[in-house]
């Protein structure tokens, strides 16, 4: 993020923690026995726009999902976008869709930084049609719909999209895992290695069921992505906030380099091994799983978590900020996907909200084995601010193909 005043950089910290907080959120409410990706990053900002122009138990609830004031929440969702545009590798767009017939107040219109501005025609086809093709075009062909449940009555769309990608500092190369223990067991699946330099990538923390273990894997641009493995009987509702508890220095970690010999976390050994050349520094060895996810998520279920239960609810005097018309929220959803490879991470999420009226080795060196080969959570985390961009759970890791020469 590009540089600031103290000011600045404070107001911008408590956004990020308000952001991470709905994270961990959201995160306490994903099954265990499904692979999932969501990103609060997407879903943040419009929670905060429409809680400004809200009132009411609809700008209570609202505010009190976005954590901020009321009167921040503008403020702080602007700054928030144009912060994230600032990052390496990551692409943020807001789009905003009316009919002629609604005439918004000025004050809101003007406080919302679209990229797009556009009408809506009543035909849901053709409007949905207009929003594909923006969601596609904003996230690189990665999100090709948006899941915006249009109706002849809708009268505003309001959507984000984002798009983050980072390549590896060092490279993974492909291999054949086959799982002999877990759910993965006897599965023929793309395994990804590899070795850098140093112990510090890789930290453990403790939920007070069990144990995480976080490898940091760090990109090119200025995001990383982090792997959270947990004791075997921890699902996401335990290891991904824990993971952010430890991103944000609210769960006490032992790094790599504090670890003692043997067992050190779940998938973690610190051992001595050989190696090819004197002097080698220690290292990570980490043994991981290609993966694909994508999802769906309906943000009026479950009720309270987006604030969205008194929005949804048709009454007059909910949003007379937006309008002197009577709106409320039909549609909430986003769609998010996230791809972890040999070489890279891409992820997105697009988000809307509609509303309608109503060599032989022979030297000794420290190695820090991970191996990461059953279900587990990831963060991608923006490296200066701690800003969670999408987080998720793996539970369908990609199968070894011996056309591609794995």
């Amino acid at each position: 993020m590009r540089r600031q005043s103290s000011t600045t950089r404070t107001a911008l910290w408590a956004t990020v923690q308000a952001v991470n907080n709905l994270t961990s959120r959201w995160a306490a409410t994903a099954d265990a026995d499904r692979g999932t990706v969501f990103s609060a990053p997407g879903v943040w900002p419009l929670l905060a726009f429409l809680a400004d122009g809200a009132d009411g138990a609809a700008r209570t609830e609202l505010a009190d999902a976005v954590g901020l004031r009321a009167d921040e929440t503008a403020a702080a969702a602007r700054d928030l976008l144009a912060a994230m545009n600032g990052v390496r590798g990551v692409d943020a767009a807001l789009g905003l869709w009316t009919k002629r017939t609604l005439t918004l107040r000025d004050a809101w219109r003007d406080g919302v930084p679209v990229d797009a501005l556009g009408v809506l025609t009543g035909d849901p086809a053709a409007d949905a049609a207009t929003l594909d093709a923006w969601a596609a075009e904003r996230t690189g062909g990665q999100i090709e719909r948006m899941r915006a449940e249009l109706t002849p009555d809708t009268e505003l769309v309001l959507a984000s999209a984002l798009a983050l990608r980072t390549d590896w500092t060092t490279p993974f190369e492909q291999h054949l895992l086959e799982p002999a223990t877990g759910p993965w067991r006897g599965l023929r699946i793309a395994g990804l290695q590899r070795s850098a330099p140093g112990l510090d990538a890789v930290r453990t923390g403790r939920h007070p069921a069990g144990r995480v273990t976080e490898v940091t894997v760090g990109g090119t641009a200025d995001v990383d992505v982090h792997l959270l493995l947990g004791d075997a009987h921890l699902g996401p509702c335990e290891v991904l906030p824990t993971g952010l508890g430890m991103l944000m220095d609210d769960v006490p970690t032992t790094s790599g380099s504090e670890l003692p010999p043997g067992p050190a976390g779940p998938g973690a050994v610190l051992r001595e091994t050989l190696a090819d050349a004197p002097d080698e520094p220690p290292h990570v060895a980490l043994s991981t799983v290609g993966f694909t996810v994508d999802a769906e998520h309906d943000l009026q279920a479950p009720p309270g978590l987006f604030g969205l239960e008194a929005a949804s609810v048709p009454r007059p005097g909910s949003f007379p900020g937006i309008s002197d018309r009577p709106l409320t929220v039909e549609s909430a959803r986003q769609t998010a996907t996230a791809t972890f490879g040999a070489a890279g991470f891409r992820a997105g999420a697009v988000t809307a909200v509609a509303m309608d009226w109503m060599g032989l080795p022979s030297y000794a060196t420290t190695e820090l084995a991970v191996t990461v080969d059953r279900p587990f959570g990831f963060l991608a985390v923006h490296r200066t601010s701690r800003l969670v961009l999408a987080a998720g759970w793996v539970t369908d890791p990609e199968p070894y193909r011996e056309d591609e020469g794995y």
